[in-house]
């Protein structure tokens, strides 16, 4: 007799108590092994696939892709034990469990491969059934928006998402990417030109002449009317973000002092370094961590920077190492992942794990450890093509440095006008934790570095 076991959606660590399902990776009637990933979820902090602790059949799956679930609430349920065994296609019976929660941390057990179980098998099987919260194997669904009948160009489930909370249909899209793939901005494209087409297909109402222009207060909602307009729900990690913002805004007295910085120098240095050794030298070291490697440099001199604050003890926090994280834009929006350890390493450790933690943010495979912890933040707000800009401070944290674009301006070197590679640096500070005096000695020896790098020398 098969035991149907319930698996609930566990603890993803650092304080976080809900997800949103983004993509069910089993269905109803597949015989799943320990450890095998079964729904992709988004977190405030990152994308997870999370392993089912059990082998089995899938006997029911709950919650649909787009809901938030609380930690704790079902997931799907699982029959296991020999007669679940004996559904599978091998005959193997599957009655272990893991325990295990997060994909990396499981058993090492060989995912299986997806088998469908017939539906008389299970509903023979015992006390084994299909609830009615999931469609029994060979039911027909109902159409979801953009999922129709057969194979579409998409890879990435939050262009389906997208999709579907547009009510657009996928198929009628042509892919821009590699063999037609249809990516995020084919959606948006044809968003808009469903929107534009909607408002010019709108009737004109006429206004009677001696009707007044509604004044901005006049136009505020009134009780009972809902204001028209798109509604984007502050969830995941658009929702931690905002929060986080809002947070900071309310408990850290900011302030900013930045400076021009001749960066012709570290140019020609990052030059020097990855032309040196040949193709085999391994990857070029990018700007970002070179500039990186001068903040934890300046930090070892201003280490009330690498501090944060302590509200209930009114004590400031002097911490010991430098996690680093730096700000990376993707689709899902803005992520800070953290170099961890940053103090221990040289500019090409820092340079490889900064590549490491884009690549895994361009691909929303962050993990949320990847994603907290950090004690000063690096923001190249430079790569939008700006010049300057006031950075709110990533709580719990006293402090980030901006970096601008690195552009050819009129500067007098040696005494002499001159063309050279100029960079605006921007260092927003909690002003609970150092004075202007502090906050400007950090910056001033960072510029220093970006104009003269022969200084980090001494740091090494």
């Amino acid at each position: 007799m098969p035991q149907v076991l319930e698996f609930k959606l566990p603890d993803l660590g650092e304080g976080l108590t809900e997800a949103e399902i983004v993509r069910w990776l089993v269905e109803v009637g597949d015989v799943v092994a320990i450890d095998q990933p079964v729904v992709e979820v988004e977190t405030a902090k990152a994308m997870v696939e999370v392993p089912c602790p059990y082998g089995g059949v899938v006997t029911a799956r709950f919650g649909e892709e787009g809901a938030e679930l609380p930690v704790g609430a079902p997931l799907l349920t699982v029959a296991v034990g020999s007669t679940a065994g004996e559904l599978s296609a091998d005959g193997a019976a599957e009655a272990e469990s893991s325990g295990n929660v997060l994909v990396g941390y499981g058993t090492g057990a060989p995912a299986a491969r997806r088998r469908r179980v017939r539906p008389e098998a299970i509903s023979g099987a015992g006390s084994v059934t299909v609830p009615a919260a999931e469609p029994a194997p060979g039911a027909v669904p109902a159409a979801v928006p953009g999922e129709g009948p057969g194979p579409v160009a998409v890879i990435s489930p939050l262009v389906r998402k997208l999709a579907r909370q547009h009510d657009l249909d996928l198929r009628q899209l042509t892919g821009s990417g590699p063999d037609g793939l249809i990516l995020r901005s084919d959606v948006e494209s044809a968003i808009r030109a469903a929107a534009s087409a909607t408002v010019e297909s709108a009737p004109v109402s006429a206004v009677p002449a001696s009707a007044s222009v509604s004044s901005p207060a006049s136009m505020a909602p009134s009780a009972g009317r809902e204001v028209a307009g798109e509604r984007i729900p502050l969830r995941g990690v658009r929702g931690a973000v905002a929060d986080k913002l809002a947070r900071s805004r309310r408990e850290i007295p900011d302030a900013t002092c930045w400076v021009d910085a001749d960066a012709t120098e570290l140019m020609a240095a990052r030059a020097a370094m990855n032309g040196a050794g040949g193709p085999a030298a391994g990857p070029k070291l990018s700007v970002l961590a070179l500039l990186a490697r001068i903040c934890t440099a300046a930090l070892a001199r201003f280490p009330e920077l690498n501090s944060t604050v302590d509200l209930d003890a009114r004590e400031i926090v002097r911490l010991r190492d430098v996690h680093l994280g730096f700000a990376a834009q993707t689709d899902r929006g803005l992520v800070v992942p953290v170099v961890r350890n940053a103090q221990d390493r040289n500019a090409e450790s820092i340079g490889a794990e900064i590549g490491r933690l884009t690549e895994a943010a361009r691909t929303g495979k962050l993990t949320p450890a990847d994603l907290s912890g950090g004690t000063f933040t690096l923001n190249n707000y430079g790569v939008f093509g700006v010049d300057g800009s006031t950075p709110i401070i990533n709580h719990p944290e006293a402090a980030m440095l901006g970096v601008g674009r690195i552009v050819a301006k009129p500067w007098v070197h040696q005494g002499e006008l001159a063309v050279r590679q100029v960079v605006q640096l921007s260092l927003t500070f909690d002003h609970r934790v150092c004075d202007g005096g502090t906050a400007g000695g950090f910056l001033r020896y960072v510029a220093d570095c970006v104009e003269q790098p022969a200084l980090l020398l001494r740091a090494l």
